[in-house]
């Protein structure tokens, strides 16, 4: 008489397939400008098209699109952009190392030509992988962070902010890569920690001819060192204050300073000041008013003032000058140190300290203004806020956003020849000073005709800072960007806080004086199963395409929700995926059997159990919309699992399968209505709760048990039941109740589906499960309370007997 409608065992991993060119063909996911409904917009990482994904990087977008679908279903018009992030280092050092060439050394649009074609190549790959994840973005209309588009909106707030007067060029010490050979932005240097030698190298002393003994990690600077100091308070050195050191090789007399930089503990406490070994170096030379000396140049080699050392790459000119010292006894003694070096972000080469001409943009001034922005958006979780703030009460110099490298969005400025006067353009389209006529034919400083093209490029986070102003259409759809700027929801990881959350609070605060977003998620970093960053350095990346195709695209996105609470790291494992497939075909097999009943809205009454499951369901429901609505997908993952697999489909679905077949008409037909009902809108509610973390199996029992319509374009259910919230007290004693119930027939070797031959005596709060309990266990009697002492009862836990023989009670 029943019979299931859903014919497959299981969800085939192909269905997956057809459901996405179903989505694409019915364009379920497109959003609609003209909408009445409110706008939830996400300012999607557009990922940097240097390669693939690796499963930790795919878990991250998969649960952004998760909070995608669920605003969606909560009635809200989703603008989920997809872009591609394609300026900047990353793809010429990629590029470099793979045809063995250097950008300065070839011709410039040859070499832009190589990085745009390896840049759509992987393209390709990293579109294909976001399809395949099922992200509801729209993948035929994707952006890129270097089409004349984007690249025009980056000029034009360029044009903007100079004319604000929010950007000046100054020649100071920058971080300088000699790798990439261009100046980075504070945000753009990682640090290694590093095995070196501390040096400790005699100084004589010009007025007592004594010598004095200075440690140092970098004795290559000794040519440019231009003071030596001691902590006013270290009682070693009072001695020396006004007198003057020699530097050992150079023999440069320079003045012996007290100041509380050095550090009594650190070497002999006292400390050569260089120009520049780091930045500390180059406001104590503000400070002191001392003169630089630049011993680095931007190849990363000794200049000139290096004297004999020069041309030498500063890796050998320390090897070299530490040789030369122990020749002339000038080196006491030698130790291994971990010394923090900076280093580039991309390259990974040291960065030096090198004074360069550049463009800067004004930050400081706003710090006290962001951190005031800071208060007005909510971050989750809220306690990542901090991370920010950190970063902006740790800034000290403007933001240099000029670089001398190629592939990114061109400065756009012209200078006269004769006097360099500065001319920018119109905003309105994408410019290549270095290729093109000045926008003036005459300076109107000197007279000059004759313009030179500006060959630098901006800073990447220039454009990716822009991101959220590009996807609501600045500059390109004012009637959208007045409907729906500011942007909603920032989610992204914490590695760039500094960068890319950072830059663009700044950009868009120094355009509108306004928040860039309502909400900030902030979540942790996908890492391999010992708990280490996937890099191809170290061979641990995980693609996740060979995942997927094994287990399938929900099954990678349920363990993304399940195994990463928001903010905190979490750890590949394929076991877990393996788990969360697990999970998938139970539900399925709760699915098919459901099927076999009809949908039914009358004539039946709930009974107890029903009232209970339902009350169980209003609580998860709660549970998880809280989760969703704090972009938390941790949250209903774990309860959705818990609940069906736990709850729903072990104690529940068992208990009302006697009920629902009514094989013996033991029941009454409201009865029986009443456990189709139960049992398909728990199933309705279960599959609309986790259809932004599972949307291909969702769909599929959806399509194949309710509708032809989309699950997707459904609206999430809300807490109905709220009358029954009084029955969720029996939950516990319940399911422990079943659960002995059911180790006990396993012990004596009676199947669970046949007859228990005893009477068992329940807690009495379940009595009013009676007629269910009983059915669903096939117990010959069941009774509740304490059995009388003279029945000799077997106790099977606590509250729960057992009298083998049947007796009259």
């Amino acid at each position: 008489m029943f019979k299931p409608k859903i014919k497959d065992a299981r969800i085939n991993i192909g269905k997956e397939e057809e459901l996405l060119k179903i989505w694409e063909k019915e364009g379920i996911y497109k959003f609609n400008e003209e909408t009445d409904k409110p706008i939830f917009s996400i300012d999607t990482p557009p990922p940097y098209a240097s390669g693939p994904w690796h499963v930790g990087a795919a878990a991250h977008y998969a649960q952004i699109d998760m909070i995608s679908r669920y605003f969606r279903m909560k009635g809200f018009e989703v603008l989920f952009p997809f872009g591609v992030d394609r300026n900047g280092l990353p793809v010429e050092v990629q590029v470099e190392k793979e045809y063995g060439i250097k950008a300065h050394e070839v011709d410039r649009e040859y070499f832009l030509s190589l990085c745009s074609n390896f840049l759509d190549k992987m393209e390709r790959e990293l579109l294909n992988i976001a399809r395949r994840l099922g992200m509801s973005c729209d993948l035929q209309n994707y952006y890129r962070t270097d089409s004349p588009q984007f690249r025009s909106l980056t000029q034009a707030t360029f044009i903007n902010l100079w004319r604000q007067g929010l950007i000046y060029e100054d020649n100071r010490p920058t971080n300088w890569c000699p790798g990439c050979r261009t100046s980075l932005a504070d945000a753009e240097i990682d640090y290694m920690e590093e095995e070196t030698e501390l040096n400790y190298i005699k100084f004589k002393v010009k007025e007592t001819t004594e010598y004095i003994i200075i440690a140092t990690t970098r004795p290559e600077l000794i040519c440019s060192c231009a003071a030596v100091l001691f902590n006013p308070v270290d009682p070693r050195y009072q001695r020396l204050a006004g007198l003057t050191a020699i530097t050992p090789i150079f023999n440069v007399e320079v003045p012996i300073i007290p100041h509380s930089y050095a550090k009594q503990e650190f070497g002999t406490g006292l400390v050569m000041l260089c120009s520049y070994g780091d930045y500390a170096d180059v406001r104590l030379f503000r400070e002191l008013g001392l003169k630089p000396v630049i011993a680095i140049n931007e190849e990363g080699r000794m200049n000139t003032n290096a004297g004999p050392y020069a041309g030498l790459k500063v890796n050998e000119a320390r090897k070299k000058i530490i040789e030369d010292l122990k020749g002339m006894g000038l080196i006491v003694k030698q130790e291994t140190i971990r010394h923090r070096i900076p280093i580039c972000w991309r390259s990974k080469d040291p960065i030096e300290f090198i004074a360069m001409p550049e463009y800067y943009l004004k930050q400081l001034d706003f710090v006290n203004d962001l951190k005031a922005i800071c208060e007005q958006i909510t971050f989750y979780p809220q306690e990542s806020k901090r991370l920010l703030l950190d970063w902006i009460d740790n800034l000290f110099t403007d933001w240099p956003i000029s670089r001398r490298r190629y592939y990114g969005t061109e400065v756009p400025l012209w200078y006269c020849k004769r006097c360099r006067k500065a001319f920018l353009p119109e905003p309105g389209r994408y410019y290549q000073p270095w290729k093109e006529k000045a926008p003036v034919k005459k300076c109107d400083n000197c007279g000059s005709t004759e313009f030179i093209g500006e060959e630098r490029t901006f800073d990447t986070w220039m454009d990716s800072s822009l991101s959220s102003l590009y996807i609501l259409g600045y500059t390109r759809n004012e009637r959208l960007f007045a409907k729906a700027f500011p942007c909603t929801l920032r989610p992204q990881g914490v590695d760039i806080v500094r960068s890319w959350l950072y830059y663009s609070l700044l950009r868009v605060y120094q355009l509108f004086k306004k928040p860039a977003f309502k909400y900030v998620r902030l979540s942790g970093m996908g890492l391999d199963e010992r708990g280490e960053a996937m890099h191809k350095s170290k061979g641990n990346v995980v693609h996740p395409i060979p995942i997927i195709n094994k287990y399938g695209a929900d099954a990678f996105r349920f363990w993304s929700a399940s195994e990463s609470r928001l903010g905190s790291n979490y750890r590949f494992s394929e076991s877990k995926v393996k788990g969360a497939k697990l999970f998938l075909t139970k539900l399925w097999n709760v699915g098919r059997f459901i099927s076999s009943f009809p949908v039914v809205d009358h004539d039946y009454t709930l009974n107890v159990l029903d009232r209970w499951i339902l009350a169980e369901l209003n609580e998860v429901v709660k549970k998880c919309l809280k989760g969703y609505d704090e972009f938390d997908v941790y949250v209903p993952a774990n309860a959705l699992k818990d609940f069906t697999w736990n709850v729903f489909a072990d104690h529940y679905v068992e208990a009302v399968k006697p009920r629902a077949y009514n094989m013996d008409n033991s029941f009454s037909t409201v009865s029986q209505r009443a456990a189709w009902f139960t049992l398909h809108e728990c199933f309705k509610t279960i599959l609309k709760l986790l259809a932004p973390i599972c949307p291909f199996t969702t769909e599929a029992l959806w399509r194949e048990m309710y509708s032809e319509r989309s699950l997707h374009l459904e609206k999430l259910p809300k807490p109905t039941f709220e009358a029954f919230a009084g029955f969720t007290r029996f939950t516990q004693t319940f399911l422990r109740f079943n659960t002995y119930i059911w180790k006990y027939k396993k012990k004596v070797g009676v199947a669970l589906n046949q007859k228990l031959d005893a009477i068992i005596y329940a807690p009495s709060e379940l009595e009013i499960f009676a007629d269910d309990l009983k059915a669903m266990h096939k117990i010959r009697e069941l009774r509740f309370g304490i059995p009388p002492q003279e029945l000799k009862a077997e106790i099977i836990n606590e509250g729960i007997y057992i009298v083998k023989v049947a007796v009259d009670s």
